[in-house]
């Protein structure tokens, strides 16, 4: 990606530098869960969100775009729709990830958890601008899967 380009994807966009990991079960400090329902647009990079929580109901479109070749840094800029928006952009063909996320919070962690259909636990973890390395004790790790495309959402979706 060019310089120019590359600015130009980041003067809306929060920069995300996720590690995931896959896990044996969810650990005892869930804080809150939501449901969620992705719409991968097909043909695109982008991604309509249904979020329906405590707070009701989200909705909104997304893209991502991996700042760097080898990188975990991903621009992602977002943008809240109404009930109109919602139904002309969810009548596109896309392919479709359910599922719930849980937020589990304890020892200055604060970590997204996806439980899929089939119960597989995903967890998420943004390290910002800092780079990660560790893991809050209290998750029970399988195995990272950072780097394995297999495991994002587009990926999974169906």
């Amino acid at each position: 990606m060019s310089s120019s380009s590359k600015n130009a994807v980041l003067k809306y966009a929060v920069v995300e530098r996720e590690r995931r990991y896959l896990l044996a079960r969810l650990p005892p400090c869930v804080v809150s869960t939501s449901e969620i329902v992705d719409r991968y647009l097909v043909g695109t990079r982008l991604r309509l969100r249904e979020v329906r929580g405590s707070d009701g109901v989200i909705r909104k479109l997304g893209h991502k775009v991996r700042l760097t070749e080898g990188t975990r840094a991903i621009a992602c800029t977002n943008c809240y729709l109404d009930d109109a928006e919602w139904a002309v952009l969810a009548s596109l063909p896309a392919r479709t990830l359910r599922k719930r996320r849980h937020v589990a919070v304890a020892d200055g962690w604060q970590v997204a958890i996806d439980e899929h259909q089939d119960g597989t636990l995903v967890a998420e973890i943004d390290d910002r601008d800092r780079p990660g390395a560790s893991v809050p004790g209290w998750l029970d790790v399988v195995r990272e899967v950072t780097d394995d495309e297999a495991w994002t959402g587009a990926a999974l979706a169906r």
